[in-house]
């Protein structure tokens, strides 16, 4: 596989080693020693599929206690994939990295401890599924609005996004429950 560092230390790329024939394809979308080697570490303890349509944007989301690390793969589409650094204490804090992830592409991004995350769907519709680091904990979920200022996101959208009530009602950085 190749590991492909992003503009923010520890948010990785990962493109795995695919075998394909006229067959069709195959790869290890998961092995944990190789992961390791690539500095993805943890104990991942929870799968999670979802389903979009297109514009449909999840996200800012992370869980204040009980963070989760995810490992992020489309299995159907196309996604625009954000990580957004919630660590105060980073040189890189409020700083945000993007990218597409698809089916096509076969990519899957690292989003380690202390990092809020949302994508937005590019295609008519996209099926992602993530591994965690940590039970999904609702009592201890936040959420960073989509279109903060601050942050300066530039999601490759037209228009308004399809949000939840949850990601409706997000609020910015700057009033944010973060990491220290």
């Amino acid at each position: 596989m190749n590991v492909i560092q992003t503009n923010i230390s520890g948010v990785l790329i990962v493109e795995p080693k695919v075998f394909a024939d006229a067959r069709g394809f195959f790869y290890e979308s998961f092995n944990k020693k190789l992961m390791q080697v690539a500095g993805i570490v943890g104990d991942f303890v929870q799968d999670n599929h979802s389903r979009s349509v297109r514009n449909v944007l999840r996200g800012l989301h992370y869980q204040i206690r009980q963070p989760q690390g995810k490992l992020i793969r489309v299995l159907v589409g196309e996604v625009f994939d954000v990580a957004v650094d919630i660590r105060r204490s980073s040189p890189t804090f409020g700083k945000w990295v993007g990218f597409n992830l698809s089916a096509q592409n076969r990519r899957m991004a690292w989003v380690p401890l202390g990092f809020a995350h949302g994508f937005l769907v590019l295609s008519e519709y996209a099926e992602v599924l993530y591994k965690t680091t940590d039970y999904w904990a609702p009592q201890f979920e936040r959420t960073i609005i989509w279109n903060d200022g601050s942050l300066g996101i530039t999601w490759p959208i037209q228009g308004d996004p399809q949000l939840s009530a949850k990601d409706i009602a997000g609020v910015t950085i700057n009033e944010a429950e973060v990491f220290e």
